[in-house]
């Protein structure tokens, strides 16, 4: 079975409205964006010099990631993904979905 990933970078929508970006990130948009079929999990991670995007990295389980990702725009589409006023949207988050091409564990 086909597995991936989606990369995603996100800033908050101003500078003095971080923790409440973190806030709705964590508690909200992370359990709206696994509810979708195929997206099985997801762990975000700040940039270690503190310059740059938060970025979201979620695991895919799906024999078609395309249609994750389509189901996931159906999920933006429907209403249902709320919050969205958090992000930054100059420049627009764009997800990109990879598929897994090789792996090793140490």
């Amino acid at each position: 079975m086909p597995r991936g990933i989606m990369y995603v970078e996100t800033m908050p929508a101003s500078p003095d409205r971080v923790e409440e970006y973190h806030t709705w990130y964590n508690d909200t948009h992370l359990a709206q964006i696994t509810s979708v079929e195929g997206i099985v999990s997801a762990r975000r991670f700040a940039p270690a010099d503190g310059n740059g995007p938060f970025i979201a990295i979620y695991e895919l389980d799906s024999d078609d990631l395309d249609a994750v990702l389509r189901r996931l725009g159906e999920l933006g589409a429907s209403g249902k993904m709320t919050g969205m006023e958090h992000l930054a949207m100059e420049p627009k988050p764009i997800p990109k979905v990879y598929r897994e091409i090789g792996s090793h564990a140490g």
